[in-house]
Parts: structure tokens; sequence; C-alpha cells
């Protein structure tokens, strides 16, 4: 087998989530208590304990969810030690992403996430926003409608599934616009802002700084930036893609099809809460192998050949 490791974004979080891993895994354990300690706060509450309000913030939830899945991808390797091709994750996932292809260490992740979960927040009450996802349209006739009402295009998340962010009130437009054209599906989304879009541009400018304060290595392993859809390479070139990728397009089937393609992945493993990511795969490239290790029960159906 020749994985490509995943790992989850927002949205997936759910009350609860890991505790099983941190009960059954010293190694998943470890991660928990390591981001208690250096947030200075009891994280681990808040993810096992809710409330889902407190959780689904983004100032909590995407520690939370990078800290889930580095839990689960720490339960994995006690059991396995077969190495990924390739690496990526969706949205802050793409953290998850370079800390296993050993960019960074969990504790830099950590903060940056800290960090960037706030610039975030701020950005949602500065600029409200909204984001839908268009299901059974041409990418074509979505960019276009996009661009007629200044909207932008947050997620290429397969094929026939694009989402679209920005104002309120342009998402509307836009629904009423695509659906006189024949789209029949299209699902508001229930997040706080228009995320990955230029609503979010100030939040990326600020997490520069922390960017550039912070240790990052050139990946062991390859990983996928979502903003390019290319491989990660020196350091500054990394901090520069995870700036962009706040208020830049999420190009995830480009990153599924290059690891295929250009790495020879035949199996999608996604670490983290939820399966969106093998949901995306099979939907994308349906003859990989999709592993989900979100849980104890599926950590134990792993089979590594």
């Amino acid at each position: 087998m020749k994985p490509f490791f995943v790992f989850s974004g927002q949205g997936a979080q759910t009350v609860g989530m890991g505790r099983d891993l941190a009960e059954n895994s010293a190694a998943a354990r470890r991660i928990f208590e390591e981001a208690d300690a250096i947030l200075g706060r009891r994280l681990s509450d808040v993810i096992w304990s809710g409330p889902i309000e407190d959780l689904t913030r983004s100032t909590n939830c995407q520690t939370a969810i990078y800290t889930v899945s580095c839990a689960a991808l720490a339960a994995f390797r006690e059991k396995h030690s077969c190495r990924p091709v390739a690496c990526a994750g969706l949205s802050l996932g793409e953290y998850g992403a370079l800390y296993a292809a050993g960019a960074f260490d969990f504790g830099t992740g950590l903060k940056l996430l800290d960090r960037r979960g706030a610039l975030m927040d701020e950005a949602c009450r500065l600029h409200p926003g909204a984001m839908a996802s268009v299901i059974g349209a041409e990418t074509a006739v979505v960019e276009e409608v996009c661009r007629e009402i200044d909207l932008d295009v947050a997620n290429y998340n397969c094929p026939g599934q694009i989402v679209i962010s920005g104002p309120r009130e342009k998402i509307d437009v836009a629904a009423a616009q695509l659906r006189e054209k024949g789209v029949k599906k299209i699902v508001p989304l229930a997040v706080a802002g228009g995320f990955h879009s230029r609503l979010m541009r100030e939040a990326g400018d600020k997490l520069r700084d922390a960017l550039a304060a912070a240790e990052i290595r050139t990946p062991e392993t390859p990983v996928l930036h979502n903003y390019t859809a290319d491989f990660a390479g020196a350091p500054d070139a990394i901090r520069a893609a995870l700036a962009a990728q706040v208020s830049g397009s999420v190009r995830w089937e480009a990153c599924l099809r290059r690891a295929v393609s250009e790495c020879g992945a035949d199996a999608v493993i996604e670490f983290g809460p939820g399966s969106v990511l093998t949901n995306l795969a099979r939907r994308t490239l349906p003859e990989l192998v999709r592993i989900n290790v979100n849980d104890a029960a599926s950590l134990a159906q792993v089979s590594i050949e």
C-alpha cells in the first residue's frame, strides 16, 4: 500500500471526539496533555465535554481538530510503521499534514492554529459572511457567476462539488442565478463566516507575523498545499502558502489527483473526526482504498499490506 495521509478540516468536530483514542493509546493521550499544557487551558475538556457552541468557535475548533487528528496519527503510529507517499489536509488540516511530514513539531502547529483561529474569529466579526456548497454544477458556470457577483470560490472539493464564499447577500444572489442556470442543489453551510474568501484577507496578512517567528523545516515527506495544489518547498515558501491559504481557494481535488499521479498513492488514510475527505476521494477516484482513523474502533480495523 502507498498511502496518502490526509487531515480533517473545520466542520467535522463533534463533542467527545478523540476521547477513546486517549483512553486506549498512551501516544494519543500525550498529544492531548501536551495541547493543554502549551495552550495553558483545558482544551481537552472542551473537546470531550463541550458544549458544541464552545467547540465550534474558531478559537477552539481549529486547535481541537488539529489535536484530535494528531492524536489519531500518534495512535496509528504505535501500531503501524508504514510511511505516506504524500500528505495534505483540508484548510486547517494542512497543519496536521505538515506536522506528519516533519515540517514542524506538534506545539508549533498548535500555536499557529491558535493564532489563526483568533484572527479568523476577529475577521468574522468585522466582515460577516457566509458559504454555500454548489452541487452538480460545471466549474466554469460557478466561476462565471462568482466573477459577475464579486464572490470567491472557497473550495474545489471534487467533481460536481464547489463551495462559494463571501457576503451573505451576495451568496443569496449567486444561488438565485445558479438556479436560473439549472443548478438544482445549493446547500448553505453552517459556518461562522466567509472562510477562504477575501473577507479573510486581513486575517491571513496578520498571520504572517506568527508564521515568520515559527520554526518551520523542509518536509521529509511531500506535502501538497491547498492554495497552490503544488508541493511544499523551503520554509519561507511554506509560510507564504499558509498565509495565502486563509483567504485563497482550497484546491482539494487537484491535490488528490497529484498525490496519485505524481506520488503513486493508491490509498487515502484520513486522520481526524468525520469522513469528509475519504468521501471526496470516493467521488473523485473511486478505485482508491479509503481508510478512516478517528477513534479506537476504526483504528482496530486498519489493515496495512
